[in-house]
């Protein structure tokens, strides 16, 4: 976070603007932590076999655990967003964390029993792409905020493809997994430009928040991505 001190520094940014990117990156470590132990601890304990049971009895459940996972992602960056306190705005971003682990639980589950080595893998990838886009974003000093009606209209062609593929039995093959990398890395590129430029300074927790959900997004189509050229290679 030094490098980062120092180029905003160089770009007139004050020590109070500087302070809340360093406290909003370390909101986002905490949740990436948090995700990775809920994670851990959902696949040791068979919740996600038992959501993947639950699903394949009725593609009507799947859209169910979706729609929830909406609800209460609104709900929590709103709490993160909006709340006074700082620890309505923690629990906003805890609440997340939470929702995500949970809808990552069944994926996780898939990919333990046909590609293991895929999970780390598509970490590490996911890893270098958002350091890469976080370098970009801080060297560039753009402000990418005219992405965020693009990807707003993007969002909600891709979950109408999703809602269709459930519904209609058909699959979402490679190149879409592809196509919502890109999308997730725009995501990514455009959080990481409003906690340099725009994001309020006393809401650090909901900048990790948004950044946070680019960044799981984008882990779940590199994984599902991994995992498809696994399936190819049976």
């Amino acid at each position: 976070m030094d490098h980062i001190a120092q180029t905003h520094s160089d770009a007139g940014l004050d020590s109070r603007r500087i302070g809340f990117i360093r406290s909003a990156y370390l909101h986002l470590g905490g949740a990436i932590v948090a995700f990775t132990l809920l994670g851990v601890a959902f696949y040791l304990s068979g919740v996600g076999v038992a959501m993947l049971k639950l699903m394949g009895a009725s593609k009507w459940a799947w859209i169910g655990f979706l729609g929830a996972f909406m609800v209460v992602g609104w709900l929590a960056s709103s709490w993160a967003d909006n709340a006074d306190s700082n620890g309505k705005q923690l629990l906003g971003l805890a609440v997340y964390v939470v929702a995500e682990a949970l809808i990552f639980a069944p994926i996780l589950a898939i990919a333990g029993r046909i590609a293991p080595g895929a999970i780390g893998a598509a970490a590490f990838i996911t890893l270098l792409l958002v350091g890469g886009l976080t370098f970009t974003a801080f060297t560039l000093k753009k402000d990418f905020s005219f992405l965020g009606g693009i990807l707003k209209i993007s969002g909600f062609v891709a979950l109408g493809a999703i809602l269709a593929s459930v519904i209609f039995g058909f699959q979402l093959g490679v190149w879409f997994s592809a196509i919502m990398i890109i999308f997730a890395g725009g995501c990514v590129l455009y959080d990481t430009s409003n906690i340099i430029h725009h994001y309020p300074e006393d809401r650090p927790a909901g900048a990790a928040l948004h950044l946070f959900a680019s960044v799981a997004l984008m882990f779940w189509y590199v994984l599902r991505l991994l995992m498809s050229f696994a399936g190819s290679d049976d």
